[in-house]
């Protein structure tokens, strides 16, 4: 997280890492844990989420332990990048459930893909059947990942933050 955040202070980055580790904390255990009383920790936090700065609040499943431990990256050229191609493929992504990220890339392809199935054979039926007939695409890389070393935990330390 950038240092220049306006408005963000030590216990605000405070909040953002405790939450970050546990979204389920208790006010009072998340003032606690801050050094803050609970109305302004509570009012600290219904700003950062009025502010946009919190998105939301979800449960983190174990996709292995749900079998979906087949991980491919997959490079997709497409044949037109004008804005609404874009968002024509943009649309089509979003409705795939094995595509677990899509990220828009400068550089000798268009877009990064993470997708997840149950085995290479589902991958291929994704790659075949769904991927491959997304609009726009003209080609596709895939990358097999061999072992998770690093995953989630987008924020890091923000206590450290100025």
């Amino acid at each position: 997280m950038p240092n220049d955040l306006p408005g963000l202070d030590r216990f605000d980055r405070a909040i953002l890492s405790v939450l970050a580790e546990d979204g389920r904390i208790s006010i009072a255990d998340l003032a606690r844990r801050i050094g803050l009383s609970k109305s302004p920790t509570q009012a600290r936090l219904r700003r950062l989420e009025a502010s946009g700065i919190i998105t939301g609040y979800r449960a983190l499943v174990d996709p292995i332990r749900l079998g979906l431990d087949h991980v491919a990256f997959v490079e997709v050229r497409l044949t037109d990048t004008r804005e609404a191609a874009l968002a024509e493929f943009n649309a089509a992504v979003a409705k795939v459930g094995e595509i677990e990220q899509a990220h828009l890339i400068a550089g000798n392809f268009d877009y990064l893909m993470k997708v997840r199935t149950r085995s290479m054979a589902d991958y291929r039926r994704v790659l075949a059947e769904v991927i491959s007939t997304l609009p726009h695409v003209s080609s596709t890389s895939t990358y097999v990942a061999m072992q998770a070393v690093k995953e989630g935990g987008p924020l890091g330390p923000l206590e450290n933050v100025t």
